[in-house]
């Protein structure tokens, strides 16, 4: 696929079509990786973007809790010391 460079500013770059921005799930950032000879262009994930808000909505709602206990029924403490 040819793709021309084009003039942005004092700068240069490229178009994406909607189609590969959408078929790569590209949305605001990408990795740039420069390997022998290729530029590698990969979309940037966040995996945690917007867990906080999250988090803040679960506690709001009272959906914070354990699921299951932190400490089970037959475990002692008192042999580790």
């Amino acid at each position: 696929m040819d793709i021309s460079v084009i003039p942005i500013g004092n700068s240069k770059g490229i178009r994406l079509s909607k189609t590969l921005l959408e078929k790569y799930n590209i949305t605001d950032k990408v990795e740039l990786i420069l390997e022998k000879d290729y530029i590698i262009l990969k979309p940037k994930s966040e995996p945690r973007n917007g867990w906080e808000k999250s988090f803040k909505k679960m506690h709001e709602n009272g959906e914070d809790k354990l699921l299951i206990n932190d400490m089970f029924e037959d475990e002692n403490f008192e042999e580790w010391s």
